[in-house]
Protein backbone atom coordinates (compact mmCIF):
# COMPACT_ATOMS: atom_id res chain seq x y z
CA UNK A 1 0.00 0.00 0.00
CA UNK A 2 3.01 2.28 1.03
CA UNK A 3 4.97 1.86 -2.37
CA UNK A 4 1.69 2.78 -4.34
CA UNK A 5 1.35 5.71 -2.83
CA UNK A 6 4.64 6.61 -3.11
CA UNK A 7 4.56 5.33 -7.08
CA UNK A 8 1.64 7.71 -7.91
CA UNK A 9 2.86 10.67 -5.67
CA UNK A 10 6.04 10.14 -7.51
CA UNK A 11 4.27 10.66 -11.05
CA UNK A 12 2.34 13.59 -9.43
CA UNK A 13 5.58 15.59 -8.41
CA UNK A 14 7.31 14.76 -11.73
CA UNK A 15 4.14 15.80 -14.16
CA UNK A 16 3.94 19.07 -11.86
CA UNK A 17 7.62 19.89 -11.99
CA UNK A 18 7.75 19.25 -15.66
CA UNK A 19 10.04 16.38 -15.88
CA UNK A 20 7.39 13.74 -17.41
CA UNK A 21 4.27 15.37 -19.41
CA UNK A 22 2.10 12.62 -21.38
CA UNK A 23 1.28 13.59 -25.15
CA UNK A 24 -2.06 16.00 -25.49
CA UNK A 25 -4.55 16.03 -28.70
CA UNK A 26 -6.65 19.29 -29.71
CA UNK A 27 -10.11 18.82 -29.67
CA UNK A 28 -10.02 16.53 -33.66
CA UNK A 29 -7.62 14.32 -31.64
CA UNK A 30 -4.66 15.04 -33.52
CA UNK A 31 -1.07 15.36 -31.48
CA UNK A 32 -0.12 19.03 -30.38
CA UNK A 33 3.52 19.83 -29.07
CA UNK A 34 4.33 19.15 -25.60
CA UNK A 35 7.42 20.51 -23.77
CA UNK A 36 8.54 17.46 -21.61
CA UNK A 37 11.48 19.40 -19.42
CA UNK A 38 11.96 22.48 -18.71
CA UNK A 39 14.48 24.34 -16.03
CA UNK A 40 15.10 28.17 -15.60
CA UNK A 41 17.09 29.52 -12.46
CA UNK A 42 14.86 31.77 -9.79
CA UNK A 43 17.52 34.54 -10.03
CA UNK A 44 20.44 36.25 -11.67
CA UNK A 45 23.03 38.90 -11.31
CA UNK A 46 21.83 42.18 -13.27
CA UNK A 47 23.56 42.22 -16.87
CA UNK A 48 23.31 38.46 -16.52
CA UNK A 49 21.84 36.65 -19.71
CA UNK A 50 18.97 34.85 -17.79
CA UNK A 51 18.57 30.99 -19.93
CA UNK A 52 15.08 29.05 -19.77
CA UNK A 53 16.40 25.64 -20.91
CA UNK A 54 13.04 23.45 -22.96
CA UNK A 55 12.90 19.95 -24.06
CA UNK A 56 9.65 19.74 -25.81
CA UNK A 57 8.30 17.61 -28.45
CA UNK A 58 4.96 17.26 -31.43
CA UNK A 59 5.00 13.83 -32.99
CA UNK A 60 3.63 15.15 -36.09
CA UNK A 61 6.76 17.41 -36.42
CA UNK A 62 5.43 20.56 -37.05
CA UNK A 63 6.37 22.84 -33.95
CA UNK A 64 6.52 26.40 -35.92
CA UNK A 65 7.46 29.08 -32.69
CA UNK A 66 7.41 29.58 -29.08
CA UNK A 67 5.68 32.58 -28.12
CA UNK A 68 6.95 34.03 -24.71
CA UNK A 69 5.19 36.49 -22.95
CA UNK A 70 7.32 38.80 -19.85
CA UNK A 71 5.12 40.36 -17.14
CA UNK A 72 6.51 42.51 -14.14
CA UNK A 73 4.53 43.67 -11.82
CA UNK A 74 4.13 48.02 -11.57
CA UNK A 75 5.03 47.82 -15.39
CA UNK A 76 2.52 45.08 -16.94
CA UNK A 77 3.21 42.72 -19.85
CA UNK A 78 5.71 43.63 -22.24
CA UNK A 79 5.04 42.66 -26.05
CA UNK A 80 4.71 39.53 -27.79
CA UNK A 81 7.88 37.59 -28.54
CA UNK A 82 7.79 34.65 -30.98
CA UNK A 83 10.77 32.59 -31.77
CA UNK A 84 10.50 30.57 -34.97
CA UNK A 85 11.41 27.41 -34.35
CA UNK A 86 14.53 26.12 -37.16
CA UNK A 87 13.45 23.07 -39.45
CA UNK A 88 15.42 20.75 -38.18
CA UNK A 89 14.05 21.09 -34.08
CA UNK A 90 10.52 20.75 -35.26
CA UNK A 91 9.81 17.59 -33.77
CA UNK A 92 11.95 17.19 -31.53
CA UNK A 93 13.70 19.98 -29.62
CA UNK A 94 16.63 20.63 -26.63
CA UNK A 95 18.01 23.98 -25.99
CA UNK A 96 17.66 27.56 -24.13
CA UNK A 97 15.70 30.75 -24.48
CA UNK A 98 17.52 33.39 -23.44
CA UNK A 99 16.66 37.02 -22.18
CA UNK A 100 19.28 40.19 -21.66
CA UNK A 101 18.75 41.28 -18.22
CA UNK A 102 21.31 44.13 -19.33
CA UNK A 103 20.42 47.82 -20.05
CA UNK A 104 22.65 50.97 -20.15
CA UNK A 105 20.46 53.23 -18.87
CA UNK A 106 19.48 52.07 -15.64
CA UNK A 107 20.41 49.47 -13.19
CA UNK A 108 17.56 46.45 -12.84
CA UNK A 109 18.68 45.27 -9.28
CA UNK A 110 15.61 44.32 -7.37
CA UNK A 111 12.95 43.70 -9.70
CA UNK A 112 10.92 40.43 -10.59
CA UNK A 113 9.61 39.17 -12.98
CA UNK A 114 7.66 36.00 -15.11
CA UNK A 115 8.16 34.64 -18.33
CA UNK A 116 5.34 32.11 -19.78
CA UNK A 117 6.02 30.40 -22.75
CA UNK A 118 3.85 28.36 -25.37
CA UNK A 119 5.20 25.91 -28.02
CA UNK A 120 2.53 26.55 -31.35
CA UNK A 121 2.77 23.96 -34.16
CA UNK A 122 1.58 24.51 -37.97
CA UNK A 123 -2.14 24.14 -37.39
CA UNK A 124 -2.33 26.76 -34.53
CA UNK A 125 -2.18 24.37 -31.87
CA UNK A 126 -0.18 25.02 -28.82
CA UNK A 127 1.56 23.59 -25.55
CA UNK A 128 0.24 24.32 -22.26
CA UNK A 129 2.02 27.31 -20.66
CA UNK A 130 4.92 27.12 -18.15
CA UNK A 131 5.43 30.33 -15.91
CA UNK A 132 9.32 30.41 -14.88
CA UNK A 133 9.79 33.49 -11.82
CA UNK A 134 12.85 35.67 -11.99
CA UNK A 135 14.54 37.61 -9.39
CA UNK A 136 17.10 40.16 -10.64
CA UNK A 137 19.61 40.91 -7.75
CA UNK A 138 22.91 42.28 -6.85
CA UNK A 139 22.93 39.38 -4.04
CA UNK A 140 22.53 36.25 -6.99
CA UNK A 141 24.09 34.35 -8.95
CA UNK A 142 22.26 32.34 -11.84
CA UNK A 143 21.56 28.49 -11.18
CA UNK A 144 23.02 26.15 -13.72
CA UNK A 145 21.05 23.54 -15.36
CA UNK A 146 21.37 19.92 -14.28
CA UNK A 147 23.55 18.34 -16.68
CA UNK A 148 22.80 15.86 -19.05
CA UNK A 149 19.48 16.65 -19.83
CA UNK A 150 19.34 19.82 -21.87
CA UNK A 151 21.44 20.42 -24.87
CA UNK A 152 23.44 23.47 -24.75
CA UNK A 153 21.87 24.74 -27.78
CA UNK A 154 20.57 28.41 -28.65
CA UNK A 155 16.89 28.35 -29.31
CA UNK A 156 16.46 32.46 -29.64
CA UNK A 157 15.79 35.52 -27.54
CA UNK A 158 13.17 36.31 -25.96
CA UNK A 159 12.81 40.03 -27.81
CA UNK A 160 12.19 42.69 -24.83
CA UNK A 161 13.90 45.26 -23.20
CA UNK A 162 13.35 45.16 -19.28
CA UNK A 163 13.25 48.78 -17.37
CA UNK A 164 12.79 49.64 -14.37
CA UNK A 165 9.20 50.63 -12.66
CA UNK A 166 8.61 54.18 -13.98
CA UNK A 167 11.69 53.78 -16.49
Amino acid sequence: MNKKILAEGFVFLCLAIGYATPARADVTGKAVPVITQSFASTKVWPGETWKVYLNASDPNGEMKNIFAIVEQPGVGPYPLSIVRIREENRKEMSGYLYLVTATPWYPLSFVNISLTIQVQDKSGNFSPPMTFPLSINSRYTQEAAPQGVFKERDLGPVMVSLRTIGG
